[in-house]
């Protein structure tokens, strides 16, 4: 009899293990999504990673960034003399950006070689890369390949090159200094960006092919809206 009592126990076991939210069923989760769920929400991610819609290139204006963050960083060491330098290159939606994409956490060693001299540390690099380059559905190398292709193709305006000077600009100074280096660059393609009435950087809009620039409204009506700003010097 006992020998009986224990064999339907295990059976029983076994049934209720291998029911729906059973045990097995319990294991087939990912944090709150059965594996089926799990599946989807992994291949929406990487759909998101795909049908972005456009980049912005993210240029950072080193002095006016260093003023508005704490803690030493390559991009802020005195001496360098650094002025606009990638931040980074972003996929878009027309509103909002894709985000949780799937891809790689950590880029290669390979892969770092083709951002350097792209961005001011490589710190940074990885960073983008974990933050946006996931998103653009590329690999590690042909996305900071792309990141060398955006920059390459903003022409920096002579203003902003070596400028011995701080110097004082209204927005929309700045974005014509912008259009009049790059011609095919216009009205409501790029924003001037600003923290305390100092500009810390400027976005482009580009293209997914990153062959042209185009329009993005809801990027360009973030853009920084008072009256001045100042352009400190280079440190």
């Amino acid at each position: 009899m006992r020998r009986v009592f224990v064999r339907c126990a295990v059976w029983a076991l076994l049934v209720g293990a291998m029911a729906p939210g059973g045990f097995f069923g319990a294991i087939a989760k990912e944090g709150d999504c059965t594996a089926e769920d799990c599946a989807n929400r992994a291949a929406s991610r990487a759909d998101a990673a795909r049908d972005f819609d456009f980049y912005v290139l993210a240029l950072s204006w080193s002095p006016g960034f260093c003023e508005s963050v704490e803690g030493a960083r390559d991009q802020c060491e005195p001496g360098k003399g650094l002025g606009f330098v990638v931040q980074g290159l972003w996929p878009q939606y027309e509103s909002g950006v894709p985000s949780e994409c799937p891809g790689a956490r950590s880029p290669s060693r390979v892969a770092l070689e083709k951002a350097a001299g792209l961005f001011p540390d490589e710190r940074l690099a990885r960073y983008e890369w974990r933050k946006h380059g996931v998103c653009s559905g590329k690999s590690p190398s042909d996305y900071f390949a792309d990141v060398a292709r955006a920059h390459a193709a903003v022409a920096i305006p002579p203003l902003f090159v070596k400028p011995a000077r701080d110097q004082t600009f209204t927005p929309i100074d700045v974005e014509r200094a912008f259009y009049e280096a790059n011609p095919r660059l216009g009205p409501g393609m790029m924003a001037v960006s600003c923290r305390r009435g100092v500009m810390d950087g400027v976005r482009v809009c580009l293209s997914k092919d990153l062959r042209e620039f185009r329009a993005c409204p809801a990027v360009a009506q973030r853009g920084c809206h008072v009256r001045e700003i100042s352009a400190p010097a280079p440190l």
